[in-house]
């Protein structure tokens, strides 16, 4: 898809796409855009077409470390909205957050390295899609001379690279924030813990009335299934919550 600038000045710049849709950079902390095309001049208004827009805003707290709100508003699908839980949403925009957010903590590194004069020497830019990165640097060499608040990043001023599962971790950079998946998490360990104690329990009622309620061997067998199946339960339901909320490594390669 063909994208170039436009319009780029102190306020940032317009990037329109080949297909009619657009992104804007609003200096210094938003982006938003669609990749759907907008309404042209004379369209009947009444004939609403399915819209909707990414709206990025991020913001440098410290050297390394930026925080990032996220909203993408639409016009149609609504309903998914009033019976999907919030928290569901906020696990899948983090998945698509995973898969930036290793490659962004290197290549900060790597563009500190080669000199913030430099940084093109770092990275291979061959396609228009390229073109907004560009921008955004000459932008920020421009008007911000390669600095946001504090000096010009170098190797020894960035925080050391810390292990992936720090450095992807969800608990205490989300989840602890949101109401809704924290409370999620709290309803999925209580859950958790229910299901392993019907385990045992299903597997004591067995024991104990071998002789009277479960006398058969197809009683027998119901009963073991129901431990079986609570105490696997229990345990698919413990892998999707340290995935979902605490940390799920993102390997390219398998994507």
């Amino acid at each position: 898809m063909k994208m170039k600038i436009e319009e780029g000045n102190v306020d940032g710049f317009l990037s329109p796409q080949g297909n009619g849709g657009y992104y804007r950079y609003a200096a210094p902390c938003a982006f938003y855009g669609s990749p759907l095309p907008r309404e042209a001049e004379g369209e009947d208004k009444k004939k609403k077409k399915p819209h909707f827009m990414n709206v990025f805003m991020c913001v440098p707290v410290a050297p390394g470390r930026s925080r990032v709100i996220t909203a993408f508003p639409t016009n149609f699908g609504l309903w998914l909205h009033k019976i999907m839980p919030r928290w569901y949403f906020h696990i899948c925009q983090n998945a698509i957050l995973d898969s930036d957010m290793f490659l962004l903590h290197v290549e900060e590194r790597n563009f500190a390295a080669a000199g913030v004069e430099n940084w093109q020497k770092s990275v291979y830019l061959p396609t228009s899609s390229d073109s907004m990165v560009i921008a955004f640097r000459n932008w920020f060499r421009k008007h911000c001379k390669n600095q946001v608040g504090w000096a010009a990043p170098t190797v020894d001023q960035l925080p050391a690279t810390p292990t992936k599962d720090k450095l992807m971790e969800r608990y205490w950079s989300h989840v602890a924030h949101c109401r809704s998946c924290s409370a999620a998490l709290k309803t999925m360990k209580a859950l958790e813990v229910a299901l392993q104690v019907a385990a045992v329990a299903v597997v004591g009622l067995l024991a104990v009335a071998k002789g009277t309620l479960a006398t058969s061997v197809v009683q027998k067998t119901a009963v073991l299934s129901l431990a079986i199946v609570c105490f696997a339960a229990s345990r698919w339901l413990a892998i999707f919550i340290e995935k979902n909320f605490y940390f799920q490594d993102y390997v390219h390669a398998y994507k």
